[in-house]
């Protein structure tokens, strides 16, 4: 994937190009993880070691079947089906082949998602607020299952011991120096174990009136209104 080329092509580069599991504007990012360039003839290689070779434009296995899989998201979410569309263009460039299938948001994430019912990529986000612990995207508890009713986070059904312990440790760790530690070994070993396939972190637009003075946006999902006392208006 060539995520500088998505995010320069669709949102002005606006919105940094994801490594790891926290963004740059976070107090525990480490910048200090495993990055993946964008490298088509790498790609190349990779598949070749696989079995996979080059024919009449398309990948294939060494049974002459086609490397291709469905890449899934939220119907009606203009923005995720504009980066499908890029996706599966660069995809193309080296003989793979990806099939956008799309669902509502109720069914992606009420049924195909907890119960890992797609055939290839499932597309989606994760908010969450700065120095936040990522244990219910990462920790093996949150996989969703009947015995937590299918509630969990850990939709890709990802299973690292070391990355539970850490994740735990977190919750419990008060010193600041010893807590961004533990984050920056979360991050190393995300980057590094790639449980999803990291994006982009995304961006809010703000628009307000030229009158009203004041307003300073969070930069996250805390409200900008609880500084509302800072607010001034001039007409």
């Amino acid at each position: 994937m060539n995520r500088e080329e998505l995010v320069e092509q669709l949102f002005g580069g606006q919105q940094p190009v994801a490594h790891s599991s926290a963004s740059p504007l976070d107090v525990v990012y480490t910048d200090d993880v495993a990055k993946y360039d964008y490298n088509p003839e790498k790609a190349k290689e990779l598949l070749s070691k696989a079995g996979y070779s080059l024919k009449g434009g398309k990948m294939v296995n060494k049974e002459g079947k086609a490397l291709e899989f469905d890449l899934m998201t939220t119907a009606g979410n203009k923005t995720r089906e504009l980066v499908q569309q890029v996706l599966q263009s660069q995809w193309k460039k080296v003989g793979i082949t990806a099939n956008i299938k799309n669902q509502t948001a109720r069914v992606f994430f009420g049924e195909t998602l907890p119960n890992g019912d797609h055939n290839g990529l499932a597309m989606f986000a994760w908010a969450s607020s700065p120095e936040s612990n990522p244990k219910y995207m990462v920790h093996s508890v949150n996989i969703p299952s009947e015995a937590n009713g299918k509630s969990g986070g850990n939709y890709s059904g990802y299973n690292n011991p070391v990355m539970d312990k850490l994740t735990v440790q977190i919750e419990t760790e008060l010193d600041a120096e010893k807590r961004a530690e533990l984050f920056a070994e979360v991050q190393k070993i995300y980057a590094d174990d790639l449980p999803v396939l990291p994006l982009y972190f995304r961006s809010n637009s703000y628009v307000m009136p030229k009158w009203l003075k004041g307003v300073q946006p969070t930069g996250h999902q805390f409200a900008s209104t609880n500084w509302v006392e800072n607010w001034t208006s001039k007409k």
